[in-house]
């Protein structure tokens, strides 16, 4: 298993255009890619999960990719975050 944390740093959070973004990113490994937002784990390649999660600016998050493809996940959620989700 590979995490690392991150503070969400987009003005208005994760909100459906990421979180779509970021799900469809995260679909596409084979690994489990969990979000940890306030001490509860996510499913981050489900939306509604991610939705649910309500994470806002300024939150901290963990994620933690576990599998095959682990690295390559983690890396591509590195890439997501530090383009802003898109936005």
């Amino acid at each position: 298993m590979v995490s690392k944390k991150y503070t969400i740093k987009n003005e208005q959070g994760i909100h459906m255009r990421p979180a779509g973004m970021l799900t469809k990113e995260m679909m596409k490994f084979d690994s489990d890619v969990k979000l940890v937002v306030n001490g509860a784990p996510t499913n981050a390649k489900s939306i509604m999960n991610v939705m649910a999660a309500c994470i806002k600016c300024g939150t901290e998050i963990e994620v933690q990719c576990n599998g095959t493809d682990e690295e390559a996940a983690l890396a591509k959620f590195d890439e997501l975050y530090n383009n802003g989700f898109g936005e």
